[in-house]
């Protein structure tokens, strides 16, 4: 009798020593995953929190300074090519600009019809590569007060200091202050403008 008692305790002993293992087990298990599964979730925070630049006309939408340029760059059907790999540097006007315009002459230039004359227009803003404020400043005083800029259009603008200002020079005497630099995209940088510039 008492050796039948004996071997059922050792081998209950036994048992809960080997739920208290399973126990620990599981616990370690639950652990791991939970462990595991928290390090996922911190890698995948991290890849969210890193943000693509826009290119320049997703930088241009995002800003409601650059609304009628936008519409503008669309209805000219640009939107592919400013998306482009570039890089692109566009003096950009904001719409304050295209409000010194006579009277009818944005809602023209939107118009189907006018398409030639509006890409005309548009390329005339943009330059072929990346050129930042610093650049052009330096250019202008290498050049002894001026500074000739080829456009994507073919006709040129003539860049030159007013004190701290960069004055834009159109092909038709008109100028243009930049009055914002350096604004980033993925694929160039774009500078914002006062007043439209005409080829």
């Amino acid at each position: 009798m008492k050796k039948i008692l004996l071997t059922t305790f050792l081998l209950s002993g036994l048992l809960v020593t080997a739920a208290c293992g399973n126990n620990n087990t599981k616990e370690a298990e639950k652990t791991a995953e939970t462990t595991e599964t928290t390090e996922k979730e911190t890698v995948v925070e991290k890849e969210e929190v890193v943000e693509e630049i826009p290119t320049i006309v997703g930088v241009a939408a995002g800003n409601e300074n650059f609304t009628t340029l936008v519409a503008a760059v669309k209805a000219a059907e640009l939107v592919e090519t400013l998306n482009g790999d570039g890089p692109f540097t566009v003096f950009a006007p904001v719409n304050e600009a295209f409000d010194k315009l006579p009277e009818g002459t944005v809602e023209g230039l939107l118009k189907p019809e006018s398409k030639e004359t509006l890409t005309a227009i548009l390329t005339y803003h943009v330059v072929a590569g990346k050129v930042m404020a610093a650049d052009v400043v330096k250019a202008i005083k290498e050049g002894d007060g001026s500074f000739t800029i080829t456009t994507v259009q073919g006709a040129t603008l003539t860049a030159s200091l007013d004190g701290e200002n960069v004055i834009l020079t159109d092909a038709k005497g008109g100028t243009s202050t930049i009055i914002m630099t350096d604004v980033a995209a993925s694929n160039g940088v774009i500078h914002a403008i006062d007043t439209v510039v005409m080829p």
